[in-house]
């Protein structure tokens, strides 16, 4: 449904290093940066798998509240290996690696804050 999506973030570089740590244990990268010498004032990073930025972080006006980002991983123990890397980066917790059966029977993800308070989730819904 989704080709990428963005939004800003208080400190750049203080939140590419997080989604670097982050996202790495569900395969995504950095695809690319873009400078403020190229736009003219937008800085900003593109990750996701190889040649295709698909999350987008970068400077810009706030936004009220935090936004819910549901990431997909490929099984469990990738779930469990983005929560510890998010956390060691300086993520905070907002609920660790699990099943949630309320969601369905096959349901396991971790829900951890970035640096700007938005709730960052890897998912997966593959049996063990």
């Amino acid at each position: 449904m989704f080709d990428h999506i963005g939004f800003p973030v208080g400190d750049v570089a203080r939140s590419r290093a997080f989604y670097v740590a982050a996202l790495a244990p569900l395969g995504f990268g950095v695809v690319m940066d873009i400078t403020k010498e190229q736009t003219g004032g937008y800085e900003g990073t593109g990750f996701g798998p190889a040649g295709r930025p698909q999350l987008w972080i970068g400077n810009g006006e706030g936004r009220g509240g935090s936004m819910h980002i549901a990431l997909t991983a490929n099984s469990r123990a990738a779930v469990d290996a983005f929560y510890e890397a998010a956390i060691a980066a300086g993520g905070r917790d907002n609920g660790a690696p699990g099943p949630r059966p309320h969601y369905h029977a096959n349901y396991y993800g971790a829900f951890v804050f970035d640096p700007d308070g938005h709730n960052l989730e890897a998912v997966c819904h593959l049996p063990e």
